[in-house]
């Protein structure tokens, strides 16, 4: 923050005086020095913001869940619970609002490095901001996996997943059950099994793969399909896609991890567009 000089601090100070008769709500005052100088209404407006999952009539699609307390999580089994604090605030008398946020890096939806399941591949850095960003984007097939099973090498080879494909998003029942939206984590999820992940490395020039919870193996082969797909540090694995409503189909998807060198995992952005 730019320091203020003492001239702008005292016309800040008049001016917040000024406005400390200002038009106030029960439930969020109107703090001195904040409000909009040139509102004349005796009645403030209702702010209202709005959220989006679709942009430019479907041309850009979020598919990232929001990072709230009641997002499930796999390290409490439970929920993520308070993820920020405000310790900086204008309701405090502070001149800006300043939050400060604590959550695990596997949040959400978010993506997996080799250190993940690796320890040798950690402690040489292969971390979040080694990964490489022409994989995580460019074009990308979204397909519907039968509901019935888990991504065993039956199931893989029946998708008929044409080569050359290098980026997947595999939506699952996981989306039907929506078991985002649950406040436990859910172990019966969709996953890949080991031989599932064998076959995909085997058979297929896939590089991203993506799927609809927190985890792309099933909880049975939860340690052993983490290992087949990470192995070659060439596949990366993005989890807890928001896949709801969106036709299966090729789209160009763009996933950016933030830049944490150290981080096995991280909370990723990713959008479909058409």
């Amino acid at each position: 923050m730019p320091r203020l000089h003492p001239h702008h601090l005292l016309l800040f100070t008049l001016a917040s005086l000024s406005l400390s008769a200002a038009a106030t709500s029960a439930a969020y005052p109107t703090i001195p020095g904040t409000a909009d100088p040139t509102d004349d209404c005796s009645e403030p407006e209702r702010l209202v913001p709005v959220r989006q999952e679709v942009y430019g009539n479907g041309k850009i699609i979020d598919i990232t869940h929001r990072i709230t307390p009641e997002l499930p999580a796999y390290e409490t089994m439970g929920t993520v619970g308070q993820i920020l604090w405000l310790p900086i605030s204008i309701k405090k008398g502070n001149l800006t609002n300043n939050s400060e946020m604590k959550l695990p890096s596997h949040t959400g939806t978010h993506v997996d490095a080799p250190g993940h399941v690796f320890d040798h591949y950690f402690d040489a850095g292969f971390d979040v901001d080694t990964l490489d960003l022409e994989v995580l984007n460019g074009p990308a097939l979204v397909i519907d996996v039968p509901r019935d099973k888990n991504i065993t090498a039956e199931v893989m080879e029946s998708l008929e997943i044409p080569k050359g494909v290098r980026r997947v998003l595999f939506r699952t029942l996981n989306t039907d059950r929506g078991l985002m939206y649950k406040n436990f984590f859910d172990t019966s999820y969709v996953g890949f099994m080991e031989d599932g992940a064998k076959w995909l490395v085997e058979n297929t020039d896939i590089k991203l793969i993506g799927i609809d919870y927190l985890s792309v193996a099933a909880f049975d082969d939860l340690i052993p399909s983490h290992l087949v797909l990470l192995k070659s540090r060439e596949i990366i694995l993005v989890e807890g896609l928001k896949l709801d409503d969106v036709p299966a189909g090729l789209y160009n998807v763009h996933c950016l991890p933030l830049r944490l060198p150290g981080a096995e995992g991280s909370p990723i952005r990713c959008i479909l567009m058409k």
